[in-house]
């Protein structure tokens, strides 16, 4: 049996003066098959377009807007440049309160319908600020 001690003491010691403790070119034998399909880590930035300078990535808090799957503590992409759509998700000012609503085209009429109030037509006093490109869920 071979004892694991001295590999570790290696990297211990290679690692306290910041060289790596494992090279790949000093493996032997052959290369894995699987090897060809490793995929690579992906970047969510690049994925839900970060870094576009209309997108923003915001944390929901509060009751979200269940119906909907958006829960406290998610993180949602926003996309401020983004056409409205009826049927899509939101974020508005309200009464100078931030909030998450279904936006909704009836009859030629704009309307908001947050999760915890009665739908209100879109107005002087309201603006749809972003609508909602992605959902992250770091809590599951």
């Amino acid at each position: 049996m071979i004892s694991a001690l001295p590999l570790l003491l290696m990297f211990c010691i290679c690692s306290r003066m910041g060289e790596p403790a494992y090279k790949g070119a000093e493996t032997t034998g052959f290369q894995s098959p699987a090897q060809d399909h490793v995929e690579a880590v992906p970047d969510l930035a690049e994925l839900l377009e970060l870094r576009r300078p209309q997108r923003y990535a915001v944390r929901v808090k509060g009751e979200g807007l269940r119906k909907r799957g958006i829960h406290g503590g998610d993180i949602l992409v926003v996309n401020t440049d983004a056409e409205p759509r009826s049927g899509k998700v939101c974020v508005a000012f309200l009464h100078g309160d931030v909030v998450l609503a279904i936006l909704t085209e009836k009859d030629g009429q704009w309307w908001l319908e947050p999760s915890n109030d009665a739908p209100q037509p879109v107005s002087d006093e309201t603006e749809v600020w972003a609508m909602i490109a992605a959902l992250v869920r770091t809590d599951v």
